[in-house]
């Protein structure tokens, strides 16, 4: 008989204004608007229902905020970090695609002028599920507080995709994410909650 493991919950930091208006914040410091600290709090029921036996958060201040505003006492884990954007920091996908005459540009297709590969974040990823990895083999559930980008990766790296493939998984500000196993298969349980 298989043991029951636990769960990795994600949960996405909660609204900046540099999320709202659709600027790629990676490693800039930006704080919770109002309303994203008022999410951030309601977030603390729907995490309720899982027994965390470790969180781990970014070390930024949205994502440290928006653990302690959802209820929990999160260590920080470096490698948590936003994907460096580089030359595209701060900026809205469609004022890049306006500047460059590319109405193709992705961040996650472009390498020229990012600060990190998106390899190099799954890679990042990959690291933090390995540390996640005794605690949800024990049935405790892990909860992980940080950045849109990087949490879509780690469910493609969870999943056995490619880090790009974390381009399919949208998460919105404090919205959450299940991941896990059926049977042993890794698998999403929920998206987006």
């Amino acid at each position: 008989m298989t043991a029951i493991r636990g769960r990795i919950v994600v949960l996405r930091h909660a609204e900046t204004s540099w999320s709202r208006d659709g600027r790629h914040t990676g490693r800039t410091d930006v704080p919770l608007t109002p309303e994203g600290e008022e999410a951030a709090r309601a977030a603390a029921a729907r995490i309720a229902a899982f027994a965390p036996g470790l969180v781990l958060t970014s070390p930024l201040l949205r994502a440290r905020r928006t653990a302690e505003l959802a209820g929990l006492s999160a260590e920080v884990e470096p490698d948590l970090l936003e994907w460096d954007y580089g030359v595209y920091e701060g900026r809205t996908t469609q004022g890049i695609k306006d500047d460059l005459g590319d109405p193709a540009w992705s961040v996650w297709t472009t390498l020229d002028g990012l600060g990190e590969p998106v390899d190099d974040v799954g890679a990042r990823a990959a690291r933090v599920l390995t540390r996640c990895q005794p605690v949800v083999e024990s049935g405790e559930d892990v909860v992980l507080v940080a950045h849109a980008h990087l949490l879509r990766i780690l469910t493609a790296v969870h999943l056995g995709l490619p880090a790009i493939d974390g381009r399919s998984f949208v998460l919105p500000p404090a919205g959450i994410g299940v991941l896990g196993w059926e049977r042993s298969t890794r698998a999403l349980l929920g998206w987006g909650l």
